[in-house]
């Protein structure tokens, strides 16, 4: 893993660095449009909440949490951040043609072989079903 260290050209840029693995790309049929419609209004479309409104757009990815391709390994091929959650997503290719986005396993890097079922080794990123143990 590569990090890149920026150059101190404001006070917010000092001290920040950023790993070169992660990508910010998305795909299209794995993600859509997400109608937010809290910011601190109530049923009626009051505000309710003070100082709360505004922020970013963000595009929903959708998640494998099943994980139910069984016995078809998968590759690592980006590892994206996930605006409307608290961890970094992968992107997945498994060996039938399908793409798929997980969770970040941690210790994962780009180009790890993943696989879930029943008879597979017990290692960072694979998936074993709750009945097999």
């Amino acid at each position: 893993m590569v990090i890149h260290l920026y150059k101190t050209s404001t006070p917010n840029i000092r001290n920040r660095a950023v790993d070169s693995q992660i990508k910010s790309n998305p795909r299209n049929h794995l993600i859509y449009g997400q109608h937010r419609c809290g910011k601190g209004r109530n049923a009626r479309g009051i505000i309710t909440a003070g100082h709360r409104g505004g922020g970013h757009k963000r595009l929903y990815r959708k998640i494998d949490f099943r994980r139910n391709e069984k016995d078809i390994y998968g590759r690592i091929v980006t590892i994206e951040y996930d605006p409307n959650r608290n961890a970094y997503i992968c992107l997945i290719h498994y060996g039938d043609g399908e793409k798929k986005y997980i969770l970040h396993p941690r210790g994962a890097i780009i180009g790890d072989t993943i696989v879930s079922g029943t008879e597979v080794p017990i290692k960072m990123g694979n998936a074993l079903p709750l009945s097999a143990v």
